[in-house]
């Protein structure tokens, strides 16, 4: 890895607070996705895949409404690029001739497969996008199949019923057993949305411990929680730092010392939109376990001192031009501004997986 990313200590030990927490603490490791040009022999996010030539690549056979949006993956980066150029530079043109060039070539290859007629691009079986590529030595929390020391995790880039989010597919592999690759996969005709085609993302993974939300404890420790009183007791420091929290404590916890925010593998799931819904093996019936949270965003307003030291000035900045978000590196969105999990069988791997939008 070329950078790291630094998560700045919790305002509070929990465990000095609540000692019964501490046997519900967990390890995760965030991945602090940021652009850059990653290899397929480098863990990613958006990046290329370390995918055998002679395996075919993942299509979706289900099905795909037509969301009206027309615009191909290629696209929707170009749109990106453009974007941050005029940015930089305000007065430069609309397009440059590369740009043109490009926009004008992705326009001819969707027009002509339109102008063929049905099946049209959405009925077909659609070719899956990359969506993070996790070797084992960065990610030590993996727990891959046997000799397997590759997780690579792929979507449809359409939403699909009855939650609308984008199907997933994971493939477990050995790196070394991959001999001829891929070297250019295919890639879909169109996206249902632009928060689903992943800019390419570098990453900087690092270990933290995280506790249950408070969705995830049981009343009378949810009732311990909402004691400010018990909190001010400890001398943690929280008076005056955080007086904010006296009237919904659980909130401060929540926020600033349960989970964390952004793409992660492990951990503890980030609840919200629904109550806690445990997940079941389909093969054997075991209660399934987080493996990858797949974010809209690294941090939110009620997010921010998850921020790592690395990024904390661009964090707080007072605003933030569409696509230049710091707190969006991959250009991912889930949902609205969700989070994706995955969840996998602790007994075997390679049992299916499921998801769950939150």
């Amino acid at each position: 890895m070329v950078f790291v990313r630094t998560t700045p200590p919790r305002p509070v030990d929990v465990t000095a607070v609540f000692p019964e927490l501490a046997p519900s603490a967990r390890p995760a490791i965030r991945l602090h996705p940021r652009a850059g040009s990653p290899s397929v022999r480098e863990s990613s996010v958006g990046g290329p895949l370390l995918w055998p030539v002679t395996e075919p690549w993942p299509h979706c056979e289900g099905s795909h409404p037509d969301s009206g949006f027309r615009q191909s993956p290629a696209e929707v980066r170009l749109d990106r690029r453009i974007r941050a150029r005029l940015h930089r530079d305000p007065h430069g043109p609309a397009l440059t001739p590369e740009e043109e060039a490009i926009r004008d070539r992705d326009a001819a290859m969707l027009g002509e497969r339109l102008d063929a007629g049905p099946p049209w691009p959405a009925e077909c079986p659609v070719p899956m996008l990359p969506v993070a590529q996790l070797y084992l030595r960065d990610i030590p929390l993996l727990r891959p199949p046997g000799q397997a020391d590759l997780l690579q995790v792929l979507w449809c880039p359409y939403d699909h019923d009855p939650d609308y989010k984008p199907s997933t597919a994971l493939f477990w592999r050995s790196a070394a057993a991959v001999v001829d690759i891929l070297a250019t996969p295919p890639e879909p005709y169109e996206a249902d949305y632009p928060g689903y085609v992943p800019e390419p993302c570098l990453l900087a993974p690092e270990a933290v411990t995280e506790y249950p939300n408070s969705l995830d404890l049981s009343p009378e420790m949810q009732q311990m929680l909402g004691d400010w009183n018990r909190w001010q007791a400890a001398d943690v420091g929280v008076e005056s730092s955080y007086a904010d929290y006296a009237d919904y404590p659980e909130e401060f916890y929540d926020s600033e010392l349960a989970d964390a925010p952004g793409w992660k593998v492990g951990g503890w799931p980030p609840w919200g939109r629904t109550d806690p819904y445990p997940r079941y093996c389909a093969v054997c019936d075991v209660r399934m376990v987080p493996l990858l949270t797949i974010a809209s965003f690294e941090w939110d307003g009620g997010t921010q001192s998850w921020a790592p030291y690395e990024d904390q000035a661009a964090a707080f900045a007072a605003s933030h031009v569409a696509g230049q978000n710091p707190a969006q590196p991959t250009a991912v969105e889930v949902g609205r501004t969700d989070n994706l999990q995955l969840y996998v069988c602790p007994v075997s791997p390679e049992h299916p997986h499921t998801d769950l939008i939150q």
